[in-house]
């Protein structure tokens, strides 16, 4: 009986390491196992993806649904928008509110980037695992929309430039957490 025990355990451990090898790499070949400088570029990429989705729906939202956009904007210049004047304060409410909408959306395509050809899914479940994932890019998005906030409300910085600051406080805290925290490495 101990023998057979023994033989199912080795049978395991010997799933387990084939199951490893297959996730460090996919059918497809995508995801081949790399060091900390690839995984780094390859997070810059699928998080410029991200972010092109993040700006472009948080620039159509600031234009069309929440109007945040100001006539001297560079955006608004370059593609010749027009836009709705709003006084300060509701300019930066309404670039919070854009924000968030484009937060979800890219922070959707985000995840799927990440599990898929950055990370490694696994160290949770992934109920979990895409929970801590929204919780921590809730805690980068607050902090850095509250900067947003506060860089149009006070010092009346253009919405596009507050939401450049926004983005480089993300991508800094986003990439730590999720590396050490939520991802499999």
């Amino acid at each position: 009986m101990k023998l057979i025990k023994e033989s199912r355990a080795g049978t395991r451990r010997g799933r387990r390491s084939l199951h490893a090898r297959k996730s460090a790499k996919m059918e497809d070949g995508v995801r081949i196992k790399s060091g900390p400088f690839v995984q780094f570029v390859k997070y810059g990429l699928s998080g410029g993806l991200a972010t092109i989705v993040h700006i472009t729906i948080f620039l159509i939202a600031a234009w069309k649904v929440f109007p945040a956009l100001q006539e001297n904007d560079y955006v608004v210049a370059m593609l010749g928008l027009s836009v709705a004047k709003v006084d300060v304060a509701t300019r930066s409410l309404n670039a919070m509110l854009s924000n968030g909408v484009a937060w979800f959306f890219g922070n959707l395509v985000s995840y799927f980037l990440n599990i898929f050809w950055v990370f490694e899914s696994g160290r949770h479940n992934r109920i979990i695992e895409i929970g801590l994932f929204y919780l921590i890019s809730g805690v980068s998005v607050v902090m850095g929309t509250g900067l947003m906030g506060f860089l149009i409300r006070y010092y009346n910085m253009q919405t596009t430039y507050a939401a450049t600051a926004y983005l480089v406080s993300a991508v800094l805290i986003n990439f730590a957490m999720r590396k050490f925290f939520i991802f499999k490495g």
